[in-house]
């Protein structure tokens, strides 16, 4: 199985929404908790190791390149 990086969902708001809404009235350690437990859930749902680490990698990258372009600002 490849690492699928464009959206599967009929309605991608509507996905991003539940996500941003599960997240409505919990402080950060709530909400990093409800994050790092949501991780686990689907890297479970996943489960293909080589996925899980390229989806890592990916998001490594990301959080570098954001990084970068917010110093360049």
């Amino acid at each position: 199985m490849a690492l699928s990086t464009s959206s599967n969902f009929a309605k991608p708001d509507d996905a991003f929404r539940a996500i941003v809404e599960a997240h409505r009235g919990l402080n950060d350690e709530q909400s990093a908790d409800l994050d790092a437990a949501l991780v686990l859930i689907l890297a479970n749902h996943i489960g293909d190791l080589d996925v899980l680490k390229e989806a890592i990698a990916l998001a490594a990258r990301r959080m570098l390149d954001a990084s970068q372009q917010q110093q360049q600002q």
